[in-house]
């Protein structure tokens, strides 16, 4: 059931691009066949590296680009399944290069411009990673903004770069609804002031209780 109810007073709809938008594990999906029997096992490794380089990199205080990043885990990720043809390295970069956006994605960013709302994607990515992505994905024209934490130097969480939302855009806090499938992206959200819609789309459990979402949704298409 849609919730219309989120977006009253909003003027701003922003969405993290990287589980929210584009599916993560489409790249892998894509060489499924030529990866053999750890394909999940190395597209969930890939992901989990990626981000705990941005992490780590946040609490050192250092930045590198987040397609850098990406790179490093994929290496990671292969190292630990030796049992994967190394050849696949580049064929898998291009793919993420190329993430397919989630079906309901484009609807939606659409209903919610004709309802008056500034759509926005706001990503750990580098600009030129979130350039690729969104010209790949046909979402251009419905976005109004494309924000990279790079401005920043730091990645998410850091209040640092949820500020680049409200700076960029101009916007007021209250008037800007967050949508992320990554519950500590809500929750860094939540921690600098922003509502924020819980896109679980895994049917996750809830792993920061005490910075709540204003919302959790299986799907994008619930919110209008």
């Amino acid at each position: 059931m849609a919730r219309p109810d989120l977006l009253a007073g909003r003027t701003h709809a922003v969405f993290d691009a990287y589980g929210t938008l584009f599916d993560v594990h489409s790249a892998v999906a894509r060489h499924a066949a030529a990866i053999g029997p750890d394909a999940v096992a190395l597209s969930e490794l890939w992901r989990v590296k990626q981000l705990e380089y941005s992490w780590v990199l946040g609490l050192m205080g250092r930045y590198e680009p987040f397609w850098t990043l990406t790179e490093r885990a994929l290496d990671v990720a292969l190292a630990k399944h030796p049992a994967i043809d190394k050849a696949l390295r580049k064929p898998l970069l291009e793919a993420y290069r190329d993430l397919d956006a989630y079906a309901e994605v484009a609807g939606v960013l659409e209903r919610l411009r004709a309802a008056g709302l500034t759509t926005a994607l706001f990503s750990n990515g580098n600009p030129a990673m979130l350039e690729r992505a969104v010209a790949a994905s046909g979402l251009g024209a419905r976005l109004d903004a494309v924000l990279s934490v790079e401005p920043a130097r730091i990645f998410k969480t850091a209040p640092a770069a949820y500020q680049l939302v409200l700076d960029r855009l101009g916007a007021a806090r209250e008037g800007v609804l967050f949508f992320s499938s990554n519950r500590w992206d809500i929750a860094g959200a939540a921690a600098f002031g922003l509502d924020g819609v819980w896109v679980n789309r895994r049917e996750a459990p809830d792993e920061y209780p005490d910075l709540p979402p204003r919302a959790v949704v299986a799907s994008l298409d619930a919110v209008i």
